[in-house]
């Protein structure tokens, strides 16, 4: 026979009652019990007992089975991956240990849970300001930009669903230009010195849009979404904007071009038409890019907003770096722990493929806390187009998932995510407490560095475990 446990619902009990606005003599009224008998009961001196259950159901019109769901499986689930990180890793934390914790304390394991939070938020924060530099402003503009795109996991649906329209519609008039032609727009495409050194200009005047003609196919039918973007779709993007009142002029001018960017890429990759393309080639950019005569970096970036809510796709997150390391762009559109700070660490690939220009390379990553991803990097090249003595800069550009998605992805069919080898990396040096890592550039946060007057060990740095 199993074994009956008793029932402990003191911090649950609590919070009920806190939010129904009750104190323990109104409850106990409620409950035709004793005030003290509450407060035994919320303390974890006394079991809920069936009779009890049920009375607090019906009285307060709850669910049995949401009263009586184990708290403590939650805790304890909740302790165990708190625990993981790596600052705790030379204390011997048996899981009995923490499941008996998780059940007979839990007002101390919440305790415990929100001062762990609190330690992760502040150390992030201290992250930041540490690698903005000293005297460096905190109202950074990029920086503030990128929070907001962040909050909304990358997706917009007005404009999303918006430039899906303006598409099917630009599809009937026979293509953008022809689109806008009928609106008394013509596009020319001209000489960048033409332009007096400009990718993309609009004369309002001569109702001219302008583009240099260096460009390939996807730069120019990227540069005139653009315009139709900030047009067309120009008051759903100002809508947008207006969410951050306290943003700074700087701010809102990066956020209105990173949303016309998000709203031309969704006009020439339309969503209904790439999500369904994205499935069935398995999220093969290249493959997609001969679809919508896009780049790498447009697919690449386009694959980072795709969720729709009921027509979700694998969720990504992506960078941009420069083969100084200098994070040009971070896109996070599934809440990953790199969209603060990630992109530092150099044992990411997306720091060696300059190495092998042009060239896809995977890579398997588990970050100290165990969380495990799939990354896809390649270069890609930017500038002013193809013509002779024009200034190039060669990037690099990578996307990584979670790694239960990565089997949908060509890149990593028949792999096993749980077992395939992976790269530990850390999402910047401050954050990452890894003892045993060779390529740590700064020590991290919260731990004390031991002197090498004595013993000088493989890694930079030797770490005081007490």
């Amino acid at each position: 026979m199993a074994e009956t446990r008793p029932l402990y619902l003191g911090p649950r009990l609590r919070r009920l009652r806190r939010e129904l606005g009750l104190t323990q003599q109104t409850m106990a009224d409620d409950l035709a019990i004793s005030a003290s008998y509450v407060a035994l009961i919320e303390r974890n001196q006394r079991p809920v007992t069936a009779d009890m259950l049920l009375r607090l159901a019906r009285t307060y019109r709850l669910d049995v089975a949401e009263l009586a769901g184990d708290e403590g499986e939650d805790y304890a689930r909740r302790l165990t991956v708190a625990l993981r990180d790596p600052i705790f890793a030379d204390i011997d934390l048996p899981a009995l240990e923490v499941a008996d914790l998780a059940t007979s304390f839990p007002g101390i394991s919440e305790a415990l849970l929100r001062l762990h939070q609190a330690y992760t938020r502040e150390q992030h924060a201290l992250a930041e300001q540490r690698s903005a530099g000293p005297g460096a402003d905190d109202s950074d503009p990029a920086r503030e930009a990128q929070r907001f795109l962040a909050a909304h996991r990358n997706y917009f649906h007005t404009l999303d669903t918006g430039a899906e329209e303006l598409a099917a519609e630009i599809e009937r008039a026979g293509g953008a230009v022809a689109w806008l032609g009928a609106k008394g727009v013509r596009v020319r495409f001209l000489p960048p010195d033409v332009l007096v050194n400009s990718l993309r200009r609009f004369d309002r005047h001569n109702q001219q849009l302008l583009i240099a003609d260096t460009l390939d196919a996807a730069s120019r039918a990227f540069q005139v979404a653009t315009h139709i973007a900030h047009t067309a779709l120009r008051s759903q993007i100002k809508q947008i904007v207006r969410e951050d009142m306290s943003a700074l002029r700087s701010t809102q001018a990066m956020l209105l071009r990173a949303l016309a960017g998000y709203a031309a890429s969704a006009i020439v990759m339309p969503y209904t038409r790439f999500a369904r393309a994205v499935e069935q080639r398995g999220y093969d950019i290249d493959a997609l890019c001969g679809v919508f005569g896009a780049s790498f970096e447009q697919v690449a970036h386009r694959l980072t907003t795709l969720g729709r809510p009921g027509d979700e796709r694998v969720g990504f997150f992506f960078i941009r770096v420069d083969e100084a390391g200098n994070v040009s762009k971070r896109l996070d559109g599934a809440g990953f722990p790199f969209a603060a700070h990630g992109g530092g660490c150099p044992l990411w690939n997306v720091h060696q493929v300059f190495r092998r220009p042009g060239e896809i390379a995977t890579q398997w990553l588990e970050l100290p806390g165990g969380e495990r991803f799939f990354s896809i990097a390649r270069t890609v090249r930017g500038g002013s187009g193809s013509r002779f003595g024009a200034p190039q800069v060669l990037r690099a550009v990578a996307l990584a998932c979670a790694a239960e998605h990565a089997d949908k992805l060509v890149y990593a069919r028949g792999a096993v995510p749980v077992t395939a080898p992976a790269t530990p990396i850390g999402v910047t040096c401050r954050l990452c407490q890894r003892g045993d890592c060779v390529a740590r550039a700064v020590p991290p946060i919260g731990r004390d560095v031991l002197a090498d007057d004595y013993r000088r060990t493989l890694q930079p740095y030797a770490f005081d475990e007490s």
